[in-house]
């Protein structure tokens, strides 16, 4: 099934809308005068962490400790998550890092 044009130009309108609403939106509801509503704050505090740790259980809940490598790739990468995260407190790092250790264990260890 293949889309019209109308069809087309009206898909890719919305697509710009959404990207251009998401992005200028915070700017015009939260002006550079005004205070930050202290909800905002908070859950521009408390939020991050929250999203972490629900991709922590999220990829750690097929894990199985009874069968296969009994999940050793995974606690290995954590802790190297963990170390690095401690040594630079830089998110994407530690996400990176564990990635890699993730993949070259699995690729070559287990």
């Amino acid at each position: 099934m293949t889309m019209t044009l109308t069809e087309q130009i009206i898909t890719i309108a919305m697509v710009v809308l959404g990207t251009m609403l998401t992005r200028f939106l915070p700017f015009l509801i939260f002006p550079a005068g005004k205070p930050t509503p202290g909800f905002i704050q908070y859950l521009g505090k408390v939020l991050p962490p929250a999203v972490f740790g629900l991709l922590v259980i999220y990829s750690l809940k097929n894990v199985s400790l009874f069968s296969g490598s009994h999940g050793l790739p995974e606690l290995l990468s954590i802790i190297v998550v963990v170390c690095l995260h401690l040594k630079k407190r830089q998110m994407l790092l530690s996400i990176a890092g564990g990635t890699v250790c993730y993949m070259l264990l699995v690729q070559f260890v287990f």
